[in-house]
């Protein structure tokens, strides 16, 4: 009787948290900005505009220990023809073991650089930092689709003839994704 007992809650018990990642052995994650905003302002006070952005997230984990990710990104400035700014970030995060959701914090630290004709001359690489949060929610037992928002914050210095200053590109990535467990 009590091994009847011990095999239903085993089987309900692997039914219930089948759909969570939080006994996978091993974690993937892909993802794909799809959208930027920016708080901060230009040189002359302006505000900065996003026209798009592509670019890619990786990340991937172990049970209990943090996973590392990178991502890289570059975002098409509005009204700038075609100047782009490149973002490359390296990420450490926890994925929470709660049952029926994955939710994942993580901070992140790369470079951001200015990409046209000139600008490597003109303005020096930013240094940002980032947090970030991902909620997922699984459809198959070793799948989840999450969206994710990061916090940016990034200032890149210029030079000109007159002198320099200080471009803030601070601001909002969201993402959409894919998670893979095993």
């Amino acid at each position: 009787m009590k091994r009847k007992i011990i095999l239903v809650a085993f089987a309900v018990t692997s039914l219930i948290f089948s759909s969570t990642q939080a006994f996978a052995l091993f974690s993937f994650s892909a993802g794909v900005p799809i959208s930027q905003s920016f708080t901060g302002k230009d040189s002359s006070g302006g505000k900065i505009e996003s026209d798009g952005v592509s670019g890619v997230f990786l990340h991937a984990s172990l049970p209990i220990l943090v996973g590392l990710g990178v991502e890289n990104y570059k975002t098409k400035l509005k009204g700038g023809g075609s100047v782009e700014l490149a973002t490359t970030m390296y990420d450490i995060f926890y994925l929470l073991p709660i049952p029926i959701i994955n939710l994942t914090l993580g901070l992140g630290a790369g470079t951001t650089e200015r990409q046209c004709t000139g600008c490597p001359a003109t303005y020096d690489k930013g240094k940002p930092t980032q947090w970030y949060a991902s909620i997922g929610v699984p459809f198959f037992p070793f799948f989840d689709m999450h969206l994710s928002y990061r916090s940016l914050s990034s200032k890149m210095k210029f030079k000109t003839a007159a002198g320099g200053g200080e471009v803030d590109f601070s601001g909002n990535v969201t993402g959409v994704g894919i998670m893979f467990s095993f």
